[in-house]
């Protein structure tokens, strides 16, 4: 598969016609989106027009095909259903500033991917559009939220796609479909307008790729500074992006394989870590084993109630869109549990939880200041199969009846409900509370050989280079496991 730079060059060569290249997408969607379920809606009659009048002025993805995240990265004119029935019929009535810088750097948008209600969950099955399915195995799920970004950039569909990651939303896809997937610092790319804390800054935009170089020069063209926006970080010098096969600034990387809520970590997510601990020692890397004295349960605890009560504040703005109230079979049953939760979050509650955030900050500040690199699994396990039950039915009652539970009884009710998906994810959140960039990388497979896993490295807020620099460095010695089209499951 062509990278996105490579693309844009032999556009710009007269090598590859946009003509040619959008009736190529157009084929490949439709050729592999009735076994994969990854893209919900295309615009190619648009996308030809607005390439008939893209003009070259040395954007580095010129006429490169895009499919945008169907979920908070808007283009007016287009769908906006967030993976929801409730919003099935919603259109974006503007172009938010994400996706602008995204066209002004040169990608057609051709269409949007799949992603489960809301983007709640870390597999992507919505009710509105039925599963994605990954295309390392098709009866296993690409992951989510960005399930649908996965299955289309794993499959070959275009060179690149979108994502957002507000608790691994972007990494553990990439983890399940073996890709790359970076989620930058908080504050380095585009927001708004109107929305500019997405759950309070948990959530940040970004993509999923096959290679370092287009990573690289993404989000050096993506990388802003906003007045509006609430969460700031000073902008990567530009000589710092030509300078990614150097490691010199990283010197020692501490590690671990155990979940830092006490779920169970497989065996092959472990020799993950520990074959890619080989590696950097070969290289000449200190590497150690060490995690920061953090409570992981408290932790996740703060991030569902952060997530409930942003729920409630989503509902009441639908409502009021609506002008009519949101009644459970409008949403869907886990939609409809942290909504009833949300609703009695207290202010007090959700004070804590931001604050428990700024606390994990600190330690990991102090624990970055002795290492340069955090390396863990990104999953603990490799992709789950569709038909996986995530809950028991003892759970769903529950769900069922949530309304008719205590306060306190329908916050450990979340918890509870997500436990099983934690199991499969519990090392990408950290990084979404304290803002730090972290990257996953496809250099594993499972026993069989027949799904990837990936590992992953968070850094110091703003060293979005090192997570660079080290993905360079395995990706330049092979040690990356990338799916060829030829070997797909369909």
């Amino acid at each position: 598969m062509l990278s996105a730079l490579m693309t844009a060059q032999l556009i710009r060569q007269n090598k590859i016609s946009l003509t040619e290249l959008l009736a190529d997408t157009e084929a490949k969607i439709k050729s592999l989106n009735p076994q994969l379920n990854a893209v919900t809606y295309t615009r190619f009659a648009a996308a030809r027009q607005e390439a008939m009048h893209l003009s070259d002025t040395g954007q580095p993805f010129f006429g490169v095909p895009l499919l945008l995240k169907g979920l908070g990265q808007n283009l007016k004119g287009t769908p906006n259903t967030m993976g929801s029935k409730l919003l099935a019929h919603q259109i974006a009535a503007q172009t938010d500033h994400f996706v602008r810088r995204l066209q002004a750097l040169g990608f057609i948008i051709v269409g949007q991917t799949n992603t489960p209600e809301f983007g709640f969950k870390n597999i992507t099955d919505p009710r509105l559009y039925g599963p994605s399915h990954n295309p390392w195995q098709l009866g296993h799920t690409p992951g989510g939220s960005s399930g649908g970004a996965a299955s289309a950039l794993a499959s070959g569909m275009v060179p690149l796609v979108t994502g957002s990651d507000g608790g691994g939303s972007i990494r553990i896809p990439a983890a399940f479909s073996g890709l790359i997937g970076l989620k930058p610092t908080r504050g380095r790319v585009p927001v708004g307008p109107g929305e500019y804390r997405s759950w309070q800054g948990a959530a940040i935009n970004f993509a999923l790729t096959t290679n370092i170089a287009d990573t690289a020069a993404l989000l050096q063209g993506l990388q802003t500074l906003q007045a509006a926006a609430p969460f700031q970080t000073p902008l990567i010098p530009t000589a710092a992006f030509q300078n990614l096969t150097s490691t010199h600034t990283i010197k020692t990387i501490a590690y671990t394989t155990e979940s830092p809520v006490g779920t169970p970590v497989s065996a092959v997510a472990q020799t993950a870590v520990m074959q890619a601990v080989t590696f950097l020692r070969q290289q000449g890397f200190r590497v150690v084993e060490a995690q920061p004295e953090l409570d992981g349960q408290a932790l996740m605890r703060s991030y569902f109630t952060m997530n409930a009560g942003e729920t409630a504040a989503m509902i009441a703005a639908l409502e009021k869109q609506h002008q009519r109230a949101v009644i459970a079979n409008d949403i869907e049953p886990i939609s409809w549990a942290i909504y009833q939760a949300g609703r009695h979050t207290t202010a007090a509650e959700y004070s804590s939880a931001l604050n428990l955030w700024d606390q994990a900050s600190q330690v990991m500040a102090d624990f970055m200041s002795n290492y340069d690199l955090y390396l863990t699994p990104t999953t603990a396990w490799p992709a789950p199969e569709i038909k996986t039950p995530l809950q028991s039915p003892l759970l769903q009652t529950q769900i069922a009846h949530v309304q008719d539970l205590a306060p306190q009884e329908q916050k450990n009710l979340i918890y509870d409900l997500f436990y099983e998906s934690l199991v499969y994810s519990p090392f990408t959140q950290l990084a979404n509370l304290t803002g730090q960039p972290a990257i996953s990388l496809p250099t594993a497979l499972d026993d069989k050989a027949s799904l990837p896993l990936g590992i992953q490295f968070m850094a110091r807020k703003g060293a979005e280079i090192e997570l660079l620099q080290i993905g360079r460095l395995f990706e330049s010695q092979n040690q990356f496991h990338l799916l060829h089209p030829l070997n797909m499951s369909l």
